[in-house]
């Protein structure tokens, strides 16, 4: 899982086309059943280490199992 700065995110639209499961879209395009993601987001931005992806990296040998499961947010561990 991947989080994007609020505080730093210029509303480019650049990321959304990069996500390879299309979990990205612009706050005001987010369905509402996942307006939770929002503070989430916000949440997670702020604890999480910060670093800008600068180079594509391979996904996880699992992704293809996780990228339909709509059910995996109790899996979140936020430490």
């Amino acid at each position: 899982m991947l989080v994007i700065n609020p505080e730093e995110c210029i509303d480019c639209g650049l990321c959304e086309p990069e996500c390879p499961v299309n979990a990205i879209c612009a706050e005001d395009a987010l369905p509402e059943k996942y307006h939770y993601a929002l503070t989430l987001n916000t949440r997670l931005a702020q604890k999480w280490s910060q670093s800008n992806i600068t180079k594509h990296k391979d996904p996880p040998q699992d992704a293809d199992e996780w990228k339909d499961c709509l059910d995996k947010l109790h899996y979140l561990q936020e430490e």
